[in-house]
């Protein structure tokens, strides 16, 4: 490997110009090569990456010496081909969400990068924002006590996806984010929801987790709202978290509100529960502003030249693709809760 980290670009249209922008601002690190089916894509390419090998073979692209690491940005049912070909070819991986299209995929392309001694991280991009790692840090605090709930909403009008639905599209991102910051999944999910499009994919869905624990979440995706929102609430019982993405300042807003429970032992109204309501501050903590892929960018590199596991390794990857396959099953099914497999012990 030389001193520059090479790092080739597969798929050059909605995402991977972001993925190529970022690699190019991080020390030591070259965009090596570009690949994309498309020639108007390539001509971006040439005009936005200089110095970058263009072609429309990404097989020619993973071949290339000069390529030491692979980001492969290009729609999920073509993930598991092409990143088992870049770590056959001793390439490092990076694979935009979701990782692939079964579990059983992504557990193959585990074992291929573990056998090989190679990095294989997925774009869950959310979990680099400095809002959700602070997220995480709070809801990791002995202060909060444990999660009571999981609520978000994610929806706007459009894009719609031809080859997934809106929860492999839309859904992906809070399950990337839940797992990152519960550090546990769930035991099952309910999923129900709609195609208003004739021959289309189901374009708004409702999704409800159950955790082994007193944990519940829900998450609402759409794609056919008049406005965007993209808000989280969690809650336990010291603590209450407000996450707005689309809000410019405080994105993320802490309120010192939750509830005590107790037992009235008088006579005439023995074991009646008795809840008490506690209002306190509310408080925006500072959050990190750098773009979150290109925190992403450099942790990949890191954990290249390291040879270290990245937060968001193919065990991260698979966990939500379970989740999603589980949530395909109970929407086809008009709802029925669908086990994910053997809870996994809190990270």
């Amino acid at each position: 490997m030389s001193d520059a980290l090479g790092v080739g670009v597969v798929g050059y249209g909605y995402w991977g110009p972001n993925l190529a922008r970022n690699f190019a601002e991080v020390p030591d690190v070259r965009v090596a090569a570009v690949s994309d089916v498309r020639e108007e894509r390539l001509a971006e390419a040439r005009r936005r990456v200089p110095g970058a090998a263009l072609t429309r073979s990404a097989r020619e692209l993973i071949a290339d010496p000069a390529v030491d690491a692979v980001a492969i940005s290009t729609p999920v049912s073509t993930h598991f081909e092409l990143a088992l070909d870049a770590l056959r070819a001793g390439k490092h991986v990076l694979l935009t969400k979701p990782m692939t299209a079964s579990a059983d995929d992504a557990a193959r392309l585990i074992d291929a990068a573990a056998q090989r001694g190679l990095v294989l991280m997925i774009d869950h991009t959310y979990v680099f924002t400095g809002a959700v790692r602070r997220i995480r840090e709070i809801v990791r605090d002995d202060g909060f006590g444990p999660v009571y709930y999981y609520d978000s909403v994610r929806v706007n009008l459009g894009l719609f996806q031809h080859d997934v639905n809106v929860i492999w599209d839309l859904a992906v991102h809070d399950l990337a984010i839940m797992d990152h910051v519960l550090g546990t999944r769930p035991a099952a999910v309910s999923a129900t929801g709609m195609a208003h499009v004739p021959g289309g994919v189901e374009n708004i869905a409702y999704l409800t987790a159950f955790f082994d624990t007193d944990t519940i979440a829900h998450i609402g995706v759409n794609w056919l709202a008049p406005v965007k929102v993209r808000q989280t609430l969690i809650a336990g019982p010291q603590r209450m978290i407000v996450y707005d993405d689309l809000e410019p300042s405080e994105k993320v807003k802490v309120y010192d509100k939750g509830i005590t429970v107790g037992v009235d032992e008088s006579p005439e109204r023995l074991y009646r529960l008795a809840v008490g309501y506690r209002t306190g501050d509310m408080w925006a903590p500072r959050l990190a502003t750098t773009e979150a892929l290109r925190v992403e960018a450099e942790h990949f590199a890191d954990c290249i030249r390291g040879g270290t596991t990245p937060i968001t390794d193919g065990e991260a990857g698979l966990r939500v693709v379970e989740v999603l396959e589980a949530a395909s099953r109970s929407l086809r099914e008009r709802g029925r809760p669908v086990r994910i497999g053997q809870p996994v012990r809190a990270r």
